[in-house]
């Protein structure tokens, strides 16, 4: 036999055993794929005055995931009231010289738990130094440890070292500051802002802090008061964290109390049954414990609190198919036509934690009248977006069995961080008035 006659008979098996193999493969795949279960559904409906439409592990203990940010949005509304403004105050150690636009000195910056400053809020801080002749402090912008700006991710992305994130903060704020060091983000911010304030792009706000940035625990009270920044109303930052799920509501909650309180209040509030309320995080990540009946119940207490202060629903969390954020992303159907507005609700979801969960809970518009439920996929891990389907299926047929969807009133369009935000002069400042002569 020729070593030619030798390589083709080889080539020959090859041909025949290749195919074998791959039919082998498909068919484990095909096999795997059977296996593999359709994700299980938990849930808890009911109607507006209590009854209970349907239910199905409705006492199983879930982690709500991000659904906990309306048990923290609840805390904060009572405690704070809707209409509470966090005050960051701006003060001189040292001297300004306007003739050569000089702040001598450091520009100190006392905060009190703004949990959404951003470049837009520091636009109007450096246009309130540049109206006052101040554009290059000579010293260093000097923060405490309660002034934040920018986005950490909650707990899972914040700097367990205090200097550290204060440092990191007070960094941001003297990039914002300074034109020479904006990037593309923060040109695109100074942009929109321009715009959505009717003024025009030039000339930019610029404040150059040649000293750097740093933290100090406690800066000193003696400090010449320059100015106060007061944020947009509560009940608007809390409708901006609920539509996107934003974990940075940490921070919120950081300037009431702890998790461990939040989990008090909502035991204390909710019929718990077999099931104890677990509160580890305000923001929902880590692991907590309700059941959907529970989340229904929050929801109600959190509608009724909110409606004893002036508030809707809909300014507090997102309607789909009118905001931006988790539920129209994760939900489109519901978004659209025939569904559109119907819903007004908040998602959870944790990719890993507990085996991966998938949450919606809300209130829905019928035919046949509104109901209030949550909907989950627990163990989702690897599979979200099919999780997420099953529960969008699992309403469209709730909506379909009462007769449709009928429409609810939009909320007012989601504003910017900077919008509503105002600047207090230093003699209204003193005198506390802080509605008097504010500047946009």
């Amino acid at each position: 036999m020729t070593s030619r006659t030798v390589l083709a008979l080889v080539a020959a098996a090859l041909c025949v055993v290749a195919p074998v193999e791959a039919a082998s493969k498909n068919a484990r795949h095909r096999g795997s794929r059977r296996s593999n279960p359709p994700p299980q559904l938990v849930w808890y409906v009911e109607t507006i005055d209590g009854k209970v439409v349907d239910a199905r592990s409705e006492d199983l203990p879930i982690n709500p995931a991000s659904v906990v940010k309306i048990a923290t949005s609840w805390w904060a509304l009572e405690t704070l009231g809707p209409d509470h403004r966090f005050t960051t105050r701006f003060s001189a150690r040292g001297t300004i010289d306007p003739s050569h636009q000089l702040l001598k000195g450091d520009l100190v910056v006392h905060g009190s738990g703004d949990p959404d400053f951003q470049a837009e809020n520091a636009f109007l801080v450096a246009q309130a130094l540049n109206r006052m002749g101040v554009r290059k402090v000579t010293g260093s912008v000097v923060v405490d440890g309660t002034f934040w700006m920018g986005w950490e991710n909650g707990s899972q992305g914040m700097n367990p070292d205090p200097v550290k994130r204060a440092t990191l903060m007070a960094a941001r704020l003297r990039q914002a500051l300074d034109v020479r060091r904006w990037n593309r983000a923060t040109r695109r911010d100074w942009y929109e802002f321009a715009l959505d304030h009717g003024g025009p792009r030039t000339p930019l706000p610029s404040v150059s802090i040649i000293g750097g940035a740093r933290f100090e625990a406690a800066p000193g009270e003696g400090d010449t008061v320059l100015f106060e920044h007061l944020s947009k109303p509560l009940v608007e930052t809390l409708r901006r964290f609920n539509a996107f799920s934003n974990n940075d509501i940490e921070r919120v909650a950081a300037s009431i109390g702890s998790p461990n309180d939040l989990s008090v209040l909502l035991a204390d509030r909710l019929v718990a049954g077999d099931v104890p309320v677990q509160i580890q995080t305000a923001s929902g990540l880590g692991e907590n414990r309700l059941s959907p009946r529970q989340i229904v119940a929050m929801l109600r207490g959190f509608r009724t609190a909110a409606a004893g202060l002036g508030v809707e629903i809909e300014n507090l969390l997102p309607v789909a198919g009118c905001d931006p954020g988790t539920v129209n992303s994760a939900f489109p159907r519901l978004s659209a036509p025939p569904f559109a507005t119907s819903l007004v609700a908040k998602t959870g979801t944790l990719t890993s934690t507990d085996g991966g969960i998938t949450v919606l809970a809300g209130f829905l518009n019928t035919v046949e009248g509104e109901v209030v439920f949550c909907v989950a996929v627990p163990h989702a891990a690897g599979r979200i977006r099919l999780a997420r389907h099953t529960e969008e299926s699992f309403i469209v047929d709730l909506l379909n069995r009462r007769g449709g969807a009928t429409p609810r009133t939009c909320g007012p369009p989601l504003g910017s961080p900077g919008e509503d935000a105002s600047i207090v002069p230093s003699q209204v400042a003193s005198t506390g008035s802080a509605t008097v002569s504010s500047q946009r």
